[in-house]
């Protein structure tokens, strides 16, 4: 687990761990409370406990837990209204309804679902106020549930609205991502089917002449073909038909030494490193385009949120048929970069199209200091 992962895992458990403390305390009041008023104001500890637990186990039972405390919270307060004992409203099941009501404007689909869904816990709670009547403050104590449901709607809502965008924003860079890729197997099948074509035609003129040349030219026509149908393969499921389709040279290992010379006129030294075995042709034209894409990408990151980098290693390199590019800056004085925290959406793009040619990407700090890219692509 990354450093970044962690430190979400940790922030996520400790807020947890704050929420039930705070409902463990608002329990311990309604004891209290039902130490002194006796009777059926036992009843509100009772529910407290239960909304403890529903919030314990809202993330699996989402819904049938805000059923169940809302059918035990309206029990309780009708009890106490018909019978006119005139209790006070549980300080934990009140609580527990505001928690299960910011999950449910955060999580529950549709919209309108969770917003009927909060007017419901509204109504429970205005009659948990007006039901518990302890020395007529029924009024009070609505208004005081009111404007506690107010502020848990405004950030569920708000909540939600980010979380919304925050997706529309990572889909609108996939498909991004995916129409460029459309725009590239436009450019790779087209390359492939004219040389099929120019081949063939080449096969026709020499047959009554050469006929011995033949075979060669159908063996050319037929690995055209197999390359063809590679790419086609590789890319085909991110095509898109409602994009024109654009040409676009091919990338060569040259472009990507051009992209770090150019980079390391404007911005810290990198000193990338091409393995041996590797050249123009050991790359598919796809994995190429690809890698020409992370590897500026990540040095993009690096200009915004590592300027201070001393120096900047990119290695190209080839191992039991993977072939991997692998970006890291060294000497940064901070690693400001919280792309996976809800940042930009960089490493978004680029784990799609990596993903898209059945490879992987991996982003994150190391431990001696900086940050790196690895980025991992099977060869046929």
């Amino acid at each position: 687990m990354g450093d970044s992962k962690r430190i979400v895992y940790w922030i996520r458990r400790l807020s947890e761990l704050a929420m039930l403390g705070w409902l463990g305390l608002m329990l311990l009041i309604d004891l209290a409370m039902a130490t002194g008023l006796g009777g059926l104001q036992w009843l509100a500890p009772a529910t407290g406990a239960a909304g403890v637990v529903a919030v314990m186990l809202r993330r699996r039972h989402r819904l049938a837990s805000l059923a169940v405390l809302l059918a035990l919270s309206a029990c309780v307060s009708l009890t106490m209204g018909v019978t006119g004992f005139g209790g006070a409203p549980g300080c934990a099941e009140s609580g527990a309804l505001l928690v299960l009501t910011l999950g449910v404007l955060r999580h529950v689909e549709p919209v309108w679902r969770a917003a009927a869904l909060s007017v419901g816990v509204l109504v429970v709670l205005l009659a948990e106020g007006s039901g518990r009547d302890l020395q007529h403050n029924g009024l009070a104590f609505s208004f005081l549930l009111f404007a506690g449901w107010s502020l848990t709607a405004g950030v569920g809502g708000y909540l939600r609205f980010q979380q919304e965008r925050r997706t529309e924003a990572i889909q609108s860079v996939r498909r991004s991502e995916r129409l460029e890729l459309a725009r590239e197997l436009h450019d790779l099948v087209a390359h492939h089917i004219t040389g099929i074509v120019v081949q063939a035609q080449a096969a026709r003129t020499v047959a009554e002449l050469r006929p011995e040349a033949v075979l060669p030219a159908l063996d050319a026509i037929a690995g055209a073909g197999g390359e063809a149908l590679t790419s086609m393969r590789r890319l085909v499921t991110v095509l898109r038909d409602d994009d024109e389709a654009a040409r676009t040279p091919g990338t060569s290992l040259a472009d990507l030494r051009l992209l770090t010379e150019r980079f390391s006129a404007n911005g810290p030294r990198v000193a990338f490193e091409i393995g041996p075995g590797i050249d123009d042709a050991t790359l598919p034209p796809e994995v190429m385009t690809t890698l020409h894409r992370v590897l500026r990408e990540a040095l993009t990151n690096v200009r915004r949120h590592a300027s201070g980098a001393a120096w900047i290693e990119a290695r190209l390199h080839l191992s039991d048929q993977v072939a991997g590019l692998r970006v890291r800056d060294f000497g940064s004085a901070s690693d400001a970069r919280t792309a996976s925290l809800g940042g930009g959406f960089g490493l978004v793009g680029m784990a799609e199209r990596v993903e898209a040619l059945g490879g992987r990407l991996h982003a994150g700090p190391v431990p001696e200091g900086g940050w790196e890219v690895v980025a991992e692509f099977p060869l046929p």
